[in-house]
């Protein structure tokens, strides 16, 4: 079946900016206060009552039937996630995925968290990871085509660092509905797929783990872990493709200097 792609006005896209900057700034919340301890259902609790207070509505809750508000993804759990109750600590990984609405339009973006001293393996994923995302945005411009993403994305992590790309999960479109088309896979081939218009409105998002690319959902039809049990991690951006260089909607660097000023996260990572 055909894409059904939409494209955003200039004014459009800049609601959809003010949507992906209350997501950024909801995890940049996050970002100050994270340490070993805090439960992920604590960080849902902070991120709902954030977005609620900044005007937002929450778009994970309900969402086919998901119950949290947040997607909390630990060590080797890839996305979706559900926050529980067990205490954080020193040495894990963690992967908020939030998502709200303002003024009728999404912003979905993830950020791969920190807490304390990590395995060197597992720094250089993190790293990893977020250096491809920015390798997949840097082809998301007009005439190129979707598959250019994900082949930047799989070029930087699977054929130059040897790690698993996930196959069954990928980015999507995004607008006034949390999933549009088209999807954005992290691989693919140079010059195939739909080709990218101006004002298509990304959600890029590498979920990359640091062995098999194989993954597995748990009983409850949500959680996805990697089948042999290594982390993994997952960075996302909300992006519009421009003529010469994407628009990023979201933004990192917030959350980024928050991570900085929190002495309980490994500062070696920067």
């Amino acid at each position: 079946m055909k894409d059904i792609v939409i494209i955003k006005t200039e004014e459009q896209v800049a609601l959809m900016k003010e949507a992906a900057m209350l997501v950024s700034k909801t995890l940049t919340e996050v970002a100050k206060v994270l340490k070993a301890g805090m439960t992920t259902m604590d960080i849902d609790q902070l991120c709902m009552q954030f977005a609620k207070d900044h005007n937002g509505i929450l778009s994970f809750y309900n969402y086919h039937g998901y119950p949290h508000n947040i997607c909390a993804s630990v060590n080797d759990v890839v996305v979706h996630g559900f926050p529980n109750n067990t205490p954080l600590k020193n040495g894990d990984i963690v992967s908020i995925d939030f998502g709200v609405i303002l003024n009728g339009w999404h912003g979905d973006h993830a950020y791969t968290f920190i807490l304390g001293e990590v395995a060197p393996e597992v720094l250089e994923l993190v790293k990893v990871t977020k250096e491809s995302l920015y390798k997949g945005i840097e082809k998301a411009i007009i005439n190129n085509r979707i598959g250019d993403i994900g082949y930047a994305i799989q070029e930087h992590t699977e054929k130059q660092h040897g790690y698993g790309v996930v196959r069954e999960l990928v980015g999507h479109g995004l607008g006034r509905s949390l999933h549009e088309d088209p999807q954005v896979p992290n691989y693919g081939k140079r010059g195939t797929g739909l080709k990218m218009k101006e004002n298509l409105v990304l959600a890029i998002e590498p979920m990359i783990n640091l062995g098999t690319h194989k993954v597995y959902t748990d009983d409850d039809g949500w959680t996805v872990r990697t089948q042999d049990g290594l982390p993994s991690v997952h960075f996302e951006h909300d992006v519009c493709v421009k003529k010469n260089e994407a628009l990023i909607l979201s933004d990192f660097s917030i959350i980024e200097a928050a991570e900085k000023a929190n002495i309980n996260l490994n500062s070696s990572y920067y």
